[in-house]
């Protein structure tokens, strides 16, 4: 259980409605933080999520934030505005967690232009220009926590889009943490592994050697949770973190070592 010690802060957290964002809204939550559970399409999961923190004794709410179009973080932010008397005065916030992204792709033979931009708009364009409008907004001494993969640093040519969209995030991680340094805001990446979510579970859960396969890939021997990453993520947040920026921090249970 978290221990409140982000209390009194605001975090923004994309694609809260499920798996690894959902975990990482419930952790914060826990931790005392005011929690913005952005979501896609799913409200009902969005409010799921908003109750079980509320229930926890914490303070949340969900809005929404499609990505992957022009203008989305401009959307975003003005559905966070809409908030602000209530939970963030002034719509200031001092957590920023990009986690929202689409985990599929198609190898090099298969992939359409069509594809590929809609991968780089989520998972790119979408972070960048979320952190750009919302620069204002953010406190002195906040944190930017980017949530990229280990497929960035492995070759696995049959999803080498994604892979470069998380290396891209990386990229843009390093850059903000030099950028805003100065102000004392820390930015950094998680990048897990294979992690038991719904967006894995058609060929992951109920089929034993699926989960043992994605298991040896493991030096720690077994398939990652959500609440492994989102411990991370809660960690990074706190200012025991203050220390550390511009890192990517292995979450994969030492994956391809």
């Amino acid at each position: 259980m978290g221990t409140r010690t982000l209390e009194g802060k605001i975090a923004l957290v994309t694609g809260g409605s499920r798996g690894i964002g959902r975990a990482i809204a419930r952790r914060l939550g826990r931790d005392g933080a005011t929690v913005a559970v952005a979501y896609a399409r799913d409200e009902a999961a969005a409010n799921e999520v908003v109750e079980g923190i509320r229930k926890d004794d914490g303070r949340a709410f969900a809005l929404h934030a499609e990505l992957g179009r022009h203008g989305d973080a401009a959307s975003l932010w003005g559905a966070f505005d809409a908030y602000a008397d209530d939970y963030t005065p002034g719509g200031a916030v001092d957590i920023i967690v990009n986690n929202a992204g689409i985990g599929r792709s198609a190898d090099l033979a298969s992939l359409t232009e069509d594809g590929f931009d809609e991968v780089f708009a989520v998972n790119v364009r979408a972070p960048f220009f979320i952190v750009q409008q919302g620069l204002k907004r953010l406190c002195d001494g906040g944190r930017i926590i980017n949530i990229s993969s280990g497929a960035a640093r492995l070759a696995l040519p049959e999803i080498m889009a994604y892979g470069a969209t998380k290396g891209a995030l990386d990229t843009f991680t390093l850059n903000l943490a030099k950028e805003l340094g100065p102000r004392g805001i820390t930015a950094n990446s998680v990048a897990p592994g294979i992690i038991d979510t719904d967006v894995n579970a058609s060929w992951l859960r109920g089929n034993p050697d699926a989960e043992a396969h994605a298991a040896s890939l493991a030096a720690l021997g077994r398939v990652g949770q959500p609440e492994d990453v989102a411990d991370i993520v809660a960690f990074l947040a706190s200012d025991d973190a203050r220390w550390v920026t511009g890192r990517v921090i292995d979450a994969t249970g030492g994956s391809g070592l």
